[in-house]
């Protein structure tokens, strides 16, 4: 069996919030691996801390990877101030095919187009992926697992993050299919009353007030707040009263274009433009929509440049919506070129802090070595991009740690999924799967 083939068995998917299946990447050919350990949501330190304690097994996975889409160089894009993770990264790669990149402590230094550009010198097209130009980009902790994969291991657990408002803010690894509850409570559990979740972060990351929703493939961490601060009751505004505001607000002062990675890469997106839309619904909104078609939804616009704290990313998203359901293609500029003033508009990360009201919970996030034992696992189908994968196992079924409970329908985008340990299969829809655990 190939790796490819090992890849796709064990469901691998990206590990860093996407969760496109890592098989369908590594069938495809390439010059350049890349490692996506930016690492850029604030207080969030997953992937430098499994740097730090597993380059060894990230390094075999480049590698591997490498072999598997021809790659003959590997990047591993790192930010300079997780000074351990560098070191231990470093070590791994001594000899080999596989350089570290240095970083700057800004944000969004993880999106795809920034780090390519940043590691490479190669712009991708406008509306395009990595590997239109000969590279293949993927998370820290999808490159260990792929290197589990080629030793027979399937994806059962998740690292992850527990920080903001919790007694201990630490990073462990958990089962997949445990609640969002039991990794809280593992923490010490939270230090204000009523506590909603920003799971996956503050700037892109979901608003989640149900704490018994389980941890996926692709929870790379979540942050506890009062329900009373302010980031949370602006999240929490409902769509219409995001869209009501910025209709009446919005004084075009380009703010959040000018602070738009993406249009400091040289990308045509202009979310003022965007703003727009929410007035004129009766002519122009497809032209002033297609601004928000390269909108890699970074939130930096809506939570840091919009001196309203108006909802121009949020109107964005509506706009990729309305295109996607409406067929539109981007017919825009396609030649991209770098604004001169990039470099002097990159957002430091303190700066991000101080805006989001959070430097408060800015603590570390050690490594926890706990052995999270729940009782019962929601397993969902769908933990990747594509369509959702089809159980093969029954209710009063007993199933052994990593085995396999769902695979991928034929001729569709999805991942595999298996046991996280020895359970019996309490219920099975189509939606989920849930074990109840020895």
């Amino acid at each position: 069996m190939n790796l490819v083939d090992q890849v796709r068995q064990a469901g691998v998917v990206g590990a860093g919030g996407g969760g496109f299946p890592t098989h369908v990447k590594l069938a495809a050919k390439a010059d350049t691996v890349i490692v996506n350990g930016a690492e850029c949501e604030p207080l969030l330190h997953k992937d430098a801390i499994l740097m730090e304690q597993e380059a060894k097994a990230m390094v075999r996975g480049i590698q591997l990877a490498m072999e598997a889409v021809g790659a003959k160089t590997g990047i591993v894009g790192i930010k300079a101030k997780n000074h351990h993770a560098v070191e231990s990264v470093q070590a791994a790669c001594a000899g080999g095919p596989v350089r570290v990149h240095l970083l700057g402590d800004y944000y969004p230094a993880g999106d795809e187009y920034d780090l390519v550009f940043e590691t490479t010198g190669r712009l991708i097209p406008p509306g395009g992926i990595p590997l239109q130009v000969g590279a293949v980009v993927c998370n820290v902790e999808t490159f260990i697992n792929v290197a589990a994969a080629a030793e027979g291991r399937a994806v059962t657990h998740k690292t992850l993050t527990v920080a903001g408002a919790v007694r201990n803010p630490m990073t462990l690894t958990v089962p997949l299919g445990t609640s969002l509850s039991e990794c809280l409570a593992a923490a010490g559990g939270a230090t204000v009353p009523d506590p909603v979740l920003s799971v996956g972060g503050m700037m892109m990351g979901e608003t989640v007030e149900d704490l018994n929703r389980p941890v996926t493939k692709t929870t790379g961490g979540f942050i506890v707040l009062p329900r009373t601060h302010r980031i949370i009751e602006r999240k929490l505004k409902p769509a219409k009263v995001q869209n009501a505001i910025g209709k009446s607000a919005c004084d075009q002062c380009r703010y959040c274009t000018e602070y738009c990675p993406r249009y400091l890469l040289g990308y045509a997106v202009e979310p003022h433009q965007v703003m727009r839309s929410l007035a004129f619904t009766a002519s122009g909104k497809d032209q002033w929509n297609q601004w928000a078609q390269m909108c890699c939804a970074c939130g930096l616009c809506t939570l840091f440049a919009c001196p309203e704290e108006l909802y121009p990313k949020e109107a964005c998203d509506q706009s990729k919506a309305e295109m996607k359901q409406a067929g539109i293609k981007w017919t825009g500029p396609t030649e991209v070129r770098p604004h001169p003033m990039r470099d002097g508009r990159r957002v430091p990360i303190k700066s991000l802090m101080r805006k989001l009201h959070i430097l408060q919970y800015d603590h570390p996030a050690p490594w926890q070595k706990l052995e999270l034992k729940p009782a019962r696992l929601v397993l969902p189908l769908k933990q990747s991009a594509g369509a959702p994968a089809a159980a093969s196992v029954q209710a009063g079924e007993r199933v052994k740690a990593g085995q396999k409970l769902a695979d991928i329908p034929a001729s569709t985008l999805a991942a595999a999924l298996h046991a996280p340990c020895d359970a019996t299969v309490a219920e099975v829809t189509g939606r989920h799967v849930i074990l109840a655990c020895n």
